[in-house]
């Protein structure tokens, strides 16, 4: 029997394409139809990728033609998959908190690289240069901001925002601070599951008296774990910045924090490293580097990565000082500390800016402070 080319459309105009509601002919899923005596070739390009979409498409056409054309019909079936294209990386998640213009999460892969230290002496250096900012401290089991604030003393009052209850944030140095330390006794431990812990912070987040705010600075706990995935859930992470020092043992589980937020299921923007106790450099020789942990490792991995680096910090004893008395470093006058800090915080301020220009628009900030940026809405 000679097949008709026209008999074989109409009998796929019965068919639906997968996951559409219109038939495959019309909705131009097949592309060419060729007949010679009983043979006949389809071809069809789908959208859905699953090998289930496939098979189903193919059985259905082999029955289809068998049934309404020729039974003794032989069929050759070539299906093309032609997928929408994936989202782009790195798109806004989570639920916005009214007010906060750009959210960023400082991490580390372990602890004991001075990640507390490096975000609380961004934030002042942000502060000092015109931004409105705050910090929560999401370390839940080891909040050490308050201390690095010199508020550990204080308790968050609750205010009236709107008919609802709010904690409002405790501030110092221009800094508007929230902790699970301000909750708990200077010698108690938080022995908390996951879900509790995630609870407590949403509430630190959703429930509180922000206000108008820059920049909210996330205190990450070190490694990767439940709070960053319930964090990263809840809110639109704006990018990640990432602490470690030189040292190999540093670096591989820094690599391991890279990894987590440029997972597709995540899809966070790794605005950059910060490489923590660089070298040692003594009082009385400020121009002697010792490079104890290591030259340049974090420098190195950035560059590995493909991530930005966003500067360094060297171990200077007045660092740790300054933190242990609850008065950050950079807030040292013509020091090569607040000059570290802020040539990295001006790093971290540019790339959020070009984070904003290239990727899924947010309320964004323009560059035009002495740091040099303000708050505008992006349209």
């Amino acid at each position: 029997m000679k097949l008709n080319k026209q008999d074989i459309l109409n009998a796929l105009k019965t068919i639906t394409v997968p996951g559409e509601g219109e038939n495959m002919v019309d909705s131009g899923a097949v592309t060419n139809v060729v007949t010679f005596a009983d043979e006949v070739i389809v071809d069809i390009t789908i959208k859905n990728p699953s090998l289930q979409a496939r098979k189903k498409t193919e059985v259905e056409i082999l029955q289809t033609i068998h049934r309404d054309v020729y039974e003794k019909a032989k069929i050759k079936v070539n299906i093309k998959v032609d997928a929408p294209v994936a989202k782009p990386k790195n798109e806004i998640k989570g639920k916005p908190i009214p007010g906060i213009q750009n959210i960023i999460a400082v991490a580390s892969g372990k602890g004991g690289v001075g990640k507390s230290t490096v975000t609380a002496n961004l934030a002042v250096t942000l502060a000092k240069m015109g931004f409105k900012v705050g910090v929560l401290d999401a370390d839940i089991y080891g909040p050490s901001i308050p201390i690095m604030f010199d508020v550990a003393n204080e308790r968050p009052l609750s205010v009236n925002i709107g008919g609802k209850s709010k904690m409002k944030p405790i501030e110092n140095y221009g800094v508007k601070v929230l902790s699970i330390g301000f909750f708990t006794k200077p010698d108690q431990a938080v022995i908390w599951r996951g879900p509790m812990a995630s609870k407590a912070l949403n509430q630190m987040i959703f429930d509180a008296a922000w206000g108008e705010l820059d920049f909210l600075l996330l205190d990450l706990p070190p490694g990767t774990g439940d709070i960053h995935l319930s964090i990263m859930q809840a809110l639109p992470i704006t990018g990640a910045v990432v602490v470690s020092t030189p040292q190999n043992v540093a670096l591989a589980d820094a690599k391991k924090g890279v990894a987590m937020f440029q997972q597709d299921s995540i899809n966070v923007p790794v605005l950059g490293i910060i490489e923590n106790m660089a070298y040692f450099t003594p009082a009385e020789f400020p121009e002697n580097k010792y490079y104890i942990f290591g030259k340049e490792g974090a420098k190195h991995l950035a560059e590995d990565l493909e991530v930005p680096f966003l500067g360094e910090v060297p171990l200077v004893q007045s660092v740790r000082e300054a933190g242990d008395l609850g008065r950050p470093a950079a807030l040292q006058t013509a020091t090569p500390i607040e000059n570290a800090f802020e040539e990295l915080t001006r790093n971290v301020v540019q790339q959020v800016v070009y984070r904003n220009e290239n990727l899924p628009a947010t309320e964004a900030i323009k560059i035009t402070t002495m740091a040099g940026c303000s708050a505008v809405n992006k349209k």
